[in-house]
């Protein structure tokens, strides 16, 4: 009895104690990332997913390891937006030495909970420069200097920065180095490199919604998040350079076709330039610029059926699907992302299907006429009575009137050129050809 009662025992213990939780199991860790670009909507999706995977796996931090001469206002504010909001601390160290957090980077920087710099580098310079890096119109100078400021001491005041030095700037685009920026409480430390970072950060206290929570960085396992094709595709045509090609491409693509309609391939080429394009300057939000693309998709391939482009229009149909889905519900703080599990099949099965009836479509125009009169030319007939120069000939099962300019005997054979008033008319074919 005694064994029984004791397996007894054992069942309802660990039936009655609360389960693990595996999260607790798992080692401590903190991600890092690393932003080496131009603010631009590529690097505002890296930010926003890895600060979204840092969440989930409930790391104690992320280190972004920023290095940038700036970039988009609009990119930056929402970058900010997605860091001031993190339920997890946020870290930005400007790093290597020789690395430069200059205009939106200095919001960027101001904005985590926590901001490093390593010697030998600089944060300032934050005045508005139009994307082509000249001055702001007079008109709108004062109202987009007088907007980034107020945003700037609202980031200053929620992070204890120093508010007259981010003003000083914007106004009068100063820079600091890091020690002259850690001596103005621009930014929280300095440190050599990563580990040092690390080591240092390591017991730091951090105010979350009223609450003091310490940070455990030594010793801590370091998992890198490095971007993705999905990411190194929306960040390479988010660089201002390539913008401005693309915004080339598109006018010179459009104005051909207008030109010369019907060569179908510069428009084409011009309408994905143009919408990639007005994503990068972000005229055009990414969803929107999705939906766009999967539009001009369909566009696409429905011309392809009524277009004979040999496959030309059905890829650019495949290319403007893939680019659609790739930028499609990917907001920042949009919490549904769509999966590459759903992403790579869908538009593989959309794309077939397409390209197939775009096929039959064109196999069907194509295909040589099997009633009336195109249906005729072409055949091969045998006269029935000598064609001197008219008789009758066999042709497709039936007897027609038929003329020619030689002579014909009867069973030779005979091509139809064409016809007229239910007569063909005909040339004889030589018996080696035949």
């Amino acid at each position: 009895m005694r064994p029984s009662m004791t397996l007894v025992l054992a069942v309802l213990t660990a039936w009655l104690l609360p389960a693990a939780d595996p999260g607790r199991c798992e080692a401590r860790h903190l991600n890092i990332i690393q932003v080496q670009d131009n603010i631009n909507p590529g690097v505002l999706d890296f930010i926003t997913d890895a600060v979204a995977q840092s969440t989930e796996e409930s790391a104690e931090c992320l280190v972004i390891e920023l290095d940038t001469p700036g970039g988009l206002m609009t990119a930056m504010r929402q970058i900010v937006q997605v860091i001031l909001n993190a339920s997890i601390p946020i870290v930005v160290y400007v790093s290597p030495s020789g690395a430069q957090a200059a205009s939106a980077g200095v919001l960027i920087t101001v904005a985590a909970d926590i901001a490093a710099m390593a010697p030998g580098t600089n944060i300032g310079a934050a005045h508005p420069v139009t994307a082509s890096g000249g001055d702001v119109p007079e008109t709108m100078n004062e109202k987009v200097v007088n907007d980034m400021v107020a945003f700037a001491r609202s980031v200053a005041s929620q992070r204890g920065r120093n508010p007259r030095w981010l003003e000083d700037a914007i106004r009068k685009s100063i820079s600091s180095t890091a020690e002259e920026a850690f001596a103005q409480n621009v930014i929280d430390l300095v440190a050599e490199d990563l580990p040092q970072l690390l080591d240092k950060l390591d017991g730091w206290e951090i105010q979350r919604k009223g609450q003091a929570r310490a940070l455990h960085t030594r010793d801590t396992q370091q998992r890198r998040i490095e971007p993705s094709w999905r990411h190194k595709v929306l960040r390479a045509v988010s660089n201002p350079n390539i913008a401005y090609i693309l915004m080339m491409i598109g006018l010179a693509g459009l104005y051909f076709e207008l030109s010369q309609p019907g060569a179908v391939l510069p428009g084409v080429i011009g309408a994905i330039a143009l919408i990639l394009a007005f994503y990068s300057m972000q005229t055009l939000s990414v969803n929107y610029a999705g939906f766009l693309f999967i539009v001009l998709a369909i566009v696409l391939f429905l011309l392809e059926i009524k277009i004979a482009s040999y496959g030309m229009l059905s890829l650019a149909g495949v290319l403007s699907l893939v680019l659609g889905s790739l930028m499609l519900f990917r907001s920042p703080g949009q919490p549904n992302r769509l999966a590459l599990s759903v992403l790579i099949p869908t538009v593989l099965a959309v794309s077939a299907f397409f390209i197939t009836v775009a096929g039959l479509a064109l196999r069907a125009q194509m295909a040589r006429p099997l009633t009336g009169k195109p249906a005729l030319l072409g055949r091969i007939g045998e006269a029935r009575t000598a064609l001197a120069p008219e008789g009758k000939i066999l042709v497709a099962g039936e007897i027609w009137n038929a003329e020619c300019d030689q002579p014909v005997a009867v069973g030779e054979k005979v091509e139809v050129l064409s016809v007229h008033n239910l007569k063909l008319k005909v040339k004889k074919i030589d018996a080696s050809k035949a």
